[in-house]
């Protein structure tokens, strides 16, 4: 991290920049940001009950669209993040919103059938992939490191809570307007956000030059290496599994079982209430990591493994008999899910070996997004595969993530990864 007055020994604490906006202000412009780029993200599995019979789409057809958000991100997140630790993180910033704003553009003017909402879909991953950690890594070198703990929970804050309204977003304005302009809105809105970075973030200063011999840039044997990081990891890469399943696939249950229980004029719609379910996960998110301090990391991580298998299967079996038991199942799956989201990325962070950090989350996120391409495809899959929607199918699609969360269960428990320096439970 750059060093900035404060973090200087010996100069007095200030929260201003020398070069720039107060530090604050600063937050408050990228954290706006984000919520701008990422409204968008989740238009298309909202419109999903929509969108299958408009293109006549399978399950499964659907399910590659939505996993090639992630399936991008997952590729190109270990180079873009990994290059902010030798280039300005304002630089690939600005390219993964550009990058955003042309993916939502081609979709709502381009997209008619499965391969065009493909591309598109997974160049908006791509964007993605250049802007959540980037941001992240573009506040760590500007503010001290005094403020950088609030920092990055308000940046935390923007990203979910702008995740959540995304589906209520995207729903309304199809309704009034048509899906097509549910893209091209998301478009417009990560364009405002490009040039607010551009007018307000100053270019950071060159870092000084290590004296020695670089190590190499993109080289994550060290990190792999690592036993406890990479338990935090794999976990993180089933809870991204499981999130990504519900987000893509939740709409789409929760209408099915309206039809079926002849509930189509119920007040919570379903794009409604998983956006209710993201607002309470990023609640969820932040006392999760709070309980993992108090009573122990690897015992909150662990408990959150076991429910989420638990709320899974009573979901996908029970939860398709009445619209009113879906909604408390989901809203009561939604928190188990969002529980450990936290408390795993801080482990990973937290036992990193601090020269390879950065390197660090760029795997963990890479490993996370690799879970969110896997889960929604695995579910449309297993629809497909089971006969279609129908209440024991959409059990058996909901089985195969309870089966995923049970294997990382199992591995976390076996390696039994450090607890934080901060931790003061046992688990």
């Amino acid at each position: 991290m750059t060093a900035t007055p404060s973090d200087t020994p010996g100069a007095p604490d200030t929260d201003t920049q020398s070069d720039g906006p107060p530090v604050w202000s600063l937050i408050a412009v990228l954290c706006a940001a984000q919520v701008m780029v990422q409204i968008g993200a989740f238009f298309w599995p909202a419109l999903l009950p929509r969108m299958i019979p408009l293109w006549e789409l399978s399950n499964t057809e659907a399910g590659w669209i939505t996993s090639a958000f992630y399936g991008a991100y997952m590729i190109s997140v270990p180079v873009l993040v990994t290059l902010t630790d030798r280039v300005d993180p304002k630089r690939i910033y600005l390219f993964g919103v550009g990058a955003t704003v042309i993916g939502h553009l081609m979709f709502g003017l381009m997209a008619e059938g499965f391969w065009s909402a493909f591309a598109t879909r997974a160049f908006t991953g791509m964007g993605w992939a250049g802007t959540y950690m980037t941001g992240l890594k573009l506040l760590a070198d500007r503010v001290d490191a005094k403020t950088m703990s609030r920092a990055t929970a308000a940046h935390a804050a923007s990203i979910g809570v702008s995740g959540a309204l995304s589906f209520a977003v995207g729903d309304l304005i199809a309704v009034g307007f048509g899906w097509q302009w549910a893209f091209l809105t998301a478009g417009i809105s990560a364009a405002v956000a490009w040039f607010m970075i551009l007018a307000v973030v100053p270019a950071r200063e060159n870092a000084p030059q290590p004296t020695g011999a670089r190590p190499p840039l993109f080289d994550f044997r060290p990190v792999f290496r690592n036993r406890s990081a990479m338990a935090y990891a794999f976990a993180y890469a089933m809870h991204t599994l499981e999130m990504s399943a519900l987000r893509g696939w939740g709409v789409a249950f929760l209408g099915y079982v309206a039809v079926k229980q002849d509930m189509t004029d119920a007040w919570l719609t379903p794009a409604a209430l998983v956006t209710a379910l993201g607002l309470l996960g990023t609640a969820a998110s932040v006392s999760g990591n709070e309980a993992a301090i108090r009573f122990g990391r690897r015992r909150l991580v662990q408990t959150a493994l076991v429910l989420s298998i638990v709320f899974a299967l009573l979901t996908g079996f029970v939860g398709s008999t009445s619209y009113t038991l879906a909604t408390i199942l989901l809203i009561a799956y939604g928190f188990v899910i969002w529980l450990d989201s936290s408390s795993l990325t801080a482990g990973t962070a937290g036992t990193a070996e601090p020269e390879r950090r950065g390197a660090t989350l760029a795997v963990h996120s890479m490993l996370g997004y690799a879970g969110g391409f896997v889960g929604p495809l695995m579910v449309g899959l297993a629809l497909d595969l089971s006969g279609g929607m129908s209440p024991v199918n959409w059990g058996i699609a909901f089985s195969t993530v309870a089966v995923c969360m049970l294997i990382a269960l199992i591995v976390f428990v076996r390696i039994r990864p450090d607890e934080l320096a901060g931790d003061r439970g046992k688990a």
